[in-house]
């Protein structure tokens, strides 16, 4: 069966969230993100936001973003330390497998997504997600 996604549709239906924190809740980021399709073993969103978004990591398999319109910064994060990555509309980035990576985008990004299963999230405002326990959604 086809699956055939109108993402100009779609993404005119989603509000632009302004203030994203890490410990922003599901209700405040209502109508932001859509879920869009299954795509093999993963799912693909589309969302727009401005602010910095929590860290996440998944944990089976690479997730791919591709930055619609705006800028990011990307930062994601090891044992070993952080690595920051500019990324602008037209950008595509492949964040590897288990991966701590989160977004600041203070003036607004819109992306979609191919993430991958489940994911791993830290939903306070740390620099560090080895330091605090994950919550599985």
């Amino acid at each position: 069966m086809t699956t055939l996604i109108d993402l100009n549709a779609e993404l005119a239906k989603l509000k632009m969230f302004r203030g994203r924190t890490p410990t922003s809740t599901r209700a405040e980021r209502a109508g932001s993100s859509t879920r869009l399709a299954a795509y093999r073993d993963a799912t693909l969103f589309a969302s727009k936001s401005a602010g910095k978004g929590a860290w996440e990591r998944h944990a089976d398999g690479d997730e791919l973003v591709h930055i619609l319109d705006g800028s990011a910064t990307l930062q994601m994060a090891t044992e070993s330390g952080s690595q920051f990555v500019e990324v602008s509309a037209g950008t595509i980035t492949i964040v590897p497998q288990g991966v701590w990576h989160r977004f600041h985008y203070p003036n607004g990004v819109t992306l979609m997504t191919v993430t991958p299963g489940q994911s791993d999230y830290v939903r306070v405002d740390t620099d560090d997600p080895f330091s605090v326990e994950p919550q599985r959604d």
